[in-house]
């Protein structure tokens, strides 16, 4: 087979625009753009002013394998999320030339990032978290009560959803309960840049999204609060998250201040945000269909179900991007060592050819090989936690929830790398 060129599968301009269009992702054009793009270009170039061209992967096998090659895509080449060539541009004068405002571990690639992944790796797998379940089942009661407490109605995202997770992952970090006002809003104002509401207001406000993804002065007021953090802990270590990053070493020597400052920020946001956004987007669809309500309801065995088809269903994390390192082929089309390319999650978890029905809410779909938590070496390092999160705090409301409906108009933030919903008003009675 001829490998075709990029020009050949240049994505038509209004399905381009949607793909870095945070409002795209609010009022749902993002899922038609996926759906036109998996039935007539499932691997195609956007090209979109102001930013460089990229190729798009929308199909779930082609996620699937593009993620297992972890040498040939590399995550730390270029940007991970989708950025203007100006805030390029500006980052790599910041920065020496690295392109990389903060040095997680979406940021690097092999040998560091498997160097840096096993600092913390023990924290979050399945038999350290069983010991945290009665202390995580505490705080769910008393996220069920609170909710009870509310008389029937309430906003599910800003009363609930958002103060469970954010709770256990500041527990589990030693930040302090008195602080986690203050993590929720950095949070909100970090993958929320480019949504009206939740964005801080700043000068950059008129500027195209890809140029207001990452607010440097949010991240100066992180690195502010965590140096701090790291301070104490190296001078008394606890037994918490931060005192294990404060003290951490890699190859023999301490890991620089950008490392553990974004070590700090990654656990500090993506820890709670994206379970934050699958829990509502679970009572959001449970609200919306009853019968689905009524069967997790008289069967509690579908809890762990709902958790995986939630997670599908709202696929927090939309988008990363990724950096050939050599020449290859993809779908029969060539790219090119150093061409860009775009993972659609979202668009992955909803493929005709791999889910039925991709766009009804089943909590008991069987299987269910979402890719919200990515695949490969990058896998998502909290994924235990934030299931056994979801689980336990199901497991408490369910046998209280006797009915829920939407009472209002729920919404969706503004975002194209990291979204969920942001508002969701339901009226419930509780037994």
């Amino acid at each position: 087979m001829s490998v075709m060129t990029a020009a050949d599968h240049r994505i038509p301009n209004d399905h381009a625009a949607n793909l870095a269009d945070p409002a795209a992702y609010a009022d749902g054009r993002i899922h038609e753009t996926y759906r036109w793009l998996r039935r007539n270009e499932p691997f195609g170039v956007a090209e979109i002013e102001g930013v460089d061209p990229f190729w798009v992967a929308v199909k779930h096998e082609d996620i699937l394998e593009i993620s297992r090659q972890n040498d040939l895509w590399h995550n730390g080449d270029r940007n991970p999320v989708l950025t203007s060539k100006i805030a390029d541009q500006k980052v790599r004068e910041m920065m020496g030339g690295s392109p990389h405002l903060l040095r997680t571990l979406i940021h690097m690639d092999a040998p560091d990032h498997l160097k840096y992944r096993a600092l913390t790796q023990a924290w979050f797998m399945p038999q350290s978290l069983k010991r945290l379940e009665d202390r995580i089942r505490v705080i769910a009661r008393a996220a069920v009560d609170k909710m009870a407490a509310k008389g029937g109605e309430c906003d599910f995202v800003n009363e609930v959803a958002l103060h469970y997770p954010l709770h256990v992952i500041m527990t589990i970090l030693g930040v302090p309960e008195s602080d986690e006002p203050r993590m929720l809003r950095l949070t909100q104002e970090l993958f929320g840049a480019t949504d009206p509401e939740l964005g801080r207001r700043s000068a950059d406000a008129d500027k195209p999204p890809q140029e207001r993804q990452m607010d440097f002065s949010v991240i100066t007021d992180f690195f502010e609060y965590f140096r701090r953090l790291s301070e104490s802990r190296r001078a008394n270590p606890t037994d918490d998250l931060a005192s294990v990053i404060a003290n951490s070493t890699v190859d023999g020597q301490p890991i620089s201040d950008l490392e553990a400052m974004s070590y700090y920020i990654i656990v500090a946001t993506a820890g709670h945000d994206t379970t934050s956004s699958s829990t509502a987007g679970a009572l959001w669809a449970l609200a919306e269909n009853p019968a689905e309500f009524r069967k997790v309801k008289a069967d509690p065995s579908l809890i762990p179900g709902l958790v995986d088809e939630s997670i599908r269903w709202t696929t927090p994390v939309k988008t990363f991007m990724r950096t050939a390192t050599a020449d290859t082929e993809v779908r029969g089309r060539a790219v090119r060592q150093g061409d860009w390319l775009m993972l659609c999650y979202a668009s992955g978890n909803r493929d005709e050819d791999v889910f039925e029905a991709p766009d009804t809410f089943r909590v008991d779909r069987s299987p269910n090989k979402h890719l919200a938590f990515g695949y490969g070496a990058h896998l998502c390092l909290g994924q235990h936690l934030a299931k056994m999160e979801m689980r336990i705090l199901w497991e408490e409301l369910f046998p209280r929830l006797k009915s829920v409906e939407i009472a209002g108009t729920p919404a969706l933030s503004e975002a194209f790398f990291v979204n969920g919903p942001k508002r969701l008003p339901i009226r419930f009675e509780m037994a």
